[in-house]
């Protein structure tokens, strides 16, 4: 197990000079929204008598530790419901959450939800059980292809370090997190980010995105318009959709929870970028939370009052929502490298010169 990760030393879009539209942050990462961290705990190993394990667990902060019972306003959506992500009830009743938000494989959510509320009752413990009810967020896709995934490998101690590991810089893309054992459009996946900035008439904001990209078959695959899945027909897995995607998106501009829900209801169009129709075997379940507009820990006070973008100007906003979802998606991919793992399956990475080649001799 590793816990924090270094940043993938493999070319992201950008760095290939693909045609990608929209401004980034200087980390180009959900990061790039001020107070907003990312960690991970890492699971690779070979034992011994064993199937490999290939899994990990994502967590993202949406403020400081210290902050966390302060509620974050949200919206939801899913765009095919194969799949899970819990705390959208909550979510969609009352338009905000409270604590981390964590991504792993299916098998593992519970062990996740469970290590979370352990994490919130040592961290607050004069609050939890008191004025205090946890409702973890955690969402999950399938790596059974690549990990022993009925081995439930991931423990509390794993999600403590995911946790524990959250910080402010670079995220590692690919193969870490809960991004280890993923799949997407038959290529090896993965966690990936990106962001963006934008303009509205109060002023300047950042919007970031997170992915845990295990979706879509080849022949679906677009990157920057060109139909490339087509073109890379090669070490194909299967014939149909067998995966799904979690995307999780960030930003400091004001918004209500309503816009919020709308801001998640944009997700779904980035990750249709791509080529991905949501296929009925993919739970594509997404989540928009706002840092502004903190009103202290919970409980609520006895007023609440809004700042929030008008709806006139929410087009940059999810503008931004889309390229920066795509973006993340393909960054996933790009930073993932070729993994071996259960039964001997082989999940070859994408080539970044031949992805390259084929899009600018198309563009």
């Amino acid at each position: 197990m590793s816990g924090v990760s270094s940043k993938s030393a493999r070319p992201r879009g950008r760095d290939l000079g693909l045609p990608l539209p929209g401004t980034t942050g200087p980390l180009n990462a959900i990061t790039d929204v001020p107070g907003v961290s990312v960690g991970y705990a890492t699971l690779i190993a070979d034992p011994p008598g064993g199937k490999p394990i290939r899994t990990g667990i994502t967590t993202i902060l949406p403020r400081k530790p210290a902050d966390l019972l302060n509620p974050v306003w949200a919206g939801t959506f899913s765009m095919n419901g194969n799949g899970e992500l819990t705390g959208c009830h909550w979510i969609n009743e009352a338009g905000s959450f409270t604590g981390p938000i964590a991504i792993t494989n299916t098998c593992s959510l519970g062990i996740v939800h469970h290590a979370i509320v352990r994490w919130l009752a040592r961290e607050f413990p004069e609050k939890l059980g008191e004025s205090y009810w946890p409702l973890p967020v955690v969402g999950e896709t399938f790596d059974g292809w690549l990990n022993d995934i009925a081995g439930l490998h991931i423990t509390e101690d794993h999600v403590l370090a995911a946790l524990e590991s959250a910080t402010t810089g670079p995220v590692a893309e690919g193969n870490v997190g809960g991004g280890t054992g993923m799949i997407a459009y038959e290529f090896k996946g993965g966690t990936g980010t990106s962001s963006r900035r934008f303009s509205t008439r109060i002023g300047d904001y950042t919007l970031g995105a997170i992915v845990q990209a295990n979706h879509g078959v080849r022949p679906w695959l677009k990157i920057c318009g060109v139909p490339v899945g087509e073109l890379m027909p090669e070490n194909r897995l299967w014939v149909a959709e067998r995966g799904s995607i979690i995307a999780i998106v960030g930003t400091d501009a004001p918004l209500l929870p309503t816009q919020l829900k709308r801001v998640a209801q944009r997700i779904a169009l980035g990750m249709g970028r791509g080529g991905t129709p949501s296929g009925n075997n993919s739970g594509d379940i997404f989540l928009a939370f706002s840092t502004a507009n903190d009103h202290g820990p919970f409980p609520e006070p006895e007023h609440l009052r809004f700042t929030a973008l008008s709806n006139d100007d929410l087009d940059a906003l999810f503008l931004a929502t889309v390229e920066a979802v795509d973006e993340a998606i393909l960054n996933a991919m790009l930073g993932a490298e070729t993994m071996r793992g259960k039964h001997g399956h082989i999940v070859h990475a994408i080539d970044p010169e031949r992805l390259r080649s084929l899009i600018l001799k198309a563009t």
